[in-house]
């Protein structure tokens, strides 16, 4: 049984501004730290990742297939744990949580397995990168994510 082609949201429209406000809200993600000094590098990035990750909750729950919300929340589930591993495990636990939710981002784009979400994912995927590839230069630069 083939699956019947999903029409594209996105077609016969521009990726720029979903794309560039990705790239500005992944350099404000990957600032935010200064904004939580109470609070170590690794505990906001974790946050951020938790939260990202649950957004997708949201969207499935506006979809209203229950088969969809229980992906959803078990994927949300799977990264929250990888968050909570990043928190005083090492820093790459949270770029493979990032990078991992841009290939997630990218999949829901390619595959609109959750209805409407619209220019959400390919907007996700950029801060997603974003934010790992500036966790990267950080940890090579040798920032400590647990003071």
């Amino acid at each position: 049984m083939t699956r019947a082609p999903t029409p594209n949201p996105l077609a016969g429209r521009s990726l720029r501004a979903p794309v560039l406000w990705g790239v500005v809200w992944g350099v404000l993600q990957a600032a935010a730290p200064l904004g939580f000094w109470w609070l170590t590098p690794a505990t906001v990035y974790a946050l951020s990742v938790a939260l990202i990750a649950a957004i997708y909750i949201g969207f499935a729950v506006a979809d209203g297939r229950p088969r969809v919300i229980a992906v959803e929340a078990a994927i949300a589930a799977a990264f929250v744990i990888v968050a909570a591993a990043g928190v005083t495990g090492p820093a790459w636990l949270l770029v493979a949580g990032l990078a991992g939710h841009g290939v997630k981002d990218l999949w829901q784009h390619r595959r609109h397995f959750v209805a409407n979400t619209r220019w959400w994912p390919p907007f996700c995927l950029v801060v997603d990168w974003v934010v790992a590839a500036i966790l990267v230069v950080l940890i090579a630069a040798g920032v400590d994510f647990h003071h």
